[in-house]
């Protein structure tokens, strides 16, 4: 589901901050981006990620600026100078004779030795993965929000699909008899006299073939398993997900088997219910 947290800290001279943007996903999908110096971190930050969200495309971003009141300090990497200096007087070799005086100052400007004294990230980490827990609790509390509205709207649903199967289960009789004298009043018009008890046997057969009970029993069940499912605290997304496919299912076959045309508007009205609840639950952890 849809959402945002963050959490931001001053340590060491540094300002770091987490940023944590959800959107709907069928799996958990966690994109994170890192600063460099933090790249071994990632195992435990996905693990830590995966304790409050178990779906979801979750974009997680650490900030890391320096604090410009800090005192900016200014570290020389030896290796770095040093390699440069060999690979100077390997090409003063190769050209024969001396290129040239190099001033401090100018071997300073090289890329990558003269840098900015780092923080020990390993010192910090722990107060990284502590800030990462505290944007995770507020992302969490608003999908949790989010969820306690969406499980109500597709309770509402769920109750109004419970009066169209009421409405159908209590104009089955109506609708058995009134195919059987439908089919009483065809065979009439028929100058040959049928054999009753082939008659009987077709009559049974064809009621069974439109029987639409076992339907309905079986909607009735999907639904109290998704009332029950929402009351539950443990992620549901999946669960509803596949009790969303048996409802259409059994609201698909409700419409083919239907003998009037008010069993067919009910079976309508319950597919259109079951859509409105799946996109919902695509929300739904």
């Amino acid at each position: 589901m849809t959402a945002f947290a963050g959490a931001e800290r001053e340590i060491g001279g540094w300002a770091f901050s987490w940023e944590i943007r959800s959107v709907n996903h069928r799996y958990l999908d966690i994109a994170l981006r890192l600063p460099d110096s933090f790249r071994f971190l990632e195992g435990e930050i996905r693990n830590r990620i995966g304790l409050g969200a178990k779906r979801g495309r979750l974009d997680v971003i650490l900030v890391q600026k320096k604090n410009q009141v800090a005192e900016t300090g200014l570290e020389l990497d030896i290796e770095v100078l040093r390699k440069l200096l060999v690979a100077s007087a390997k090409v003063e070799a190769l050209h024969g004779k001396p290129l040239g005086n190099f001033t401090a100052i100018e071997l300073l400007r090289w890329p990558g030795v003269l840098r900015e004294s780092d923080t020990d990230r390993e010192q910090l980490a722990p107060l990284l993965l502590e800030l990462l827990g505290e944007a995770m609790d507020k992302l969490v509390s608003v999908r949790a929000n989010e969820g306690a509205q969406l499980g109500e709207l597709i309770g509402a649903r769920c109750l109004k699909m419970r009066e169209h199967i009421a409405a159908v289960q209590k104009r089955l009789p109506e609708v058995q008899a009134g195919l059987r004298q439908k089919m009483l009043a065809r065979l009439a018009e028929i100058t040959a006299r049928p054999d009753q008890d082939r008659l009987e046997q077709e009559l049974v057969y064809l009621a069974q073939k439109m029987d639409v009970a076992e339907e309905l029993d079986r909607l009735e069940a999907h639904i109290s398993e998704t009332l029950k499912t929402l009351r539950q605290k443990e992620p549901a997304g999946r669960r509803l997900d596949f009790l969303l496919q048996e409802m259409n299912r059994e609201a698909n076959t409700l419409g083919s088997k239907s003998a009037d045309t008010e069993t067919t508007r009910a079976s309508v009205e319950l597919k259109v219910l079951i859509e409105q609840m799946r996109e919902q639950i695509q929300n739904i952890e």
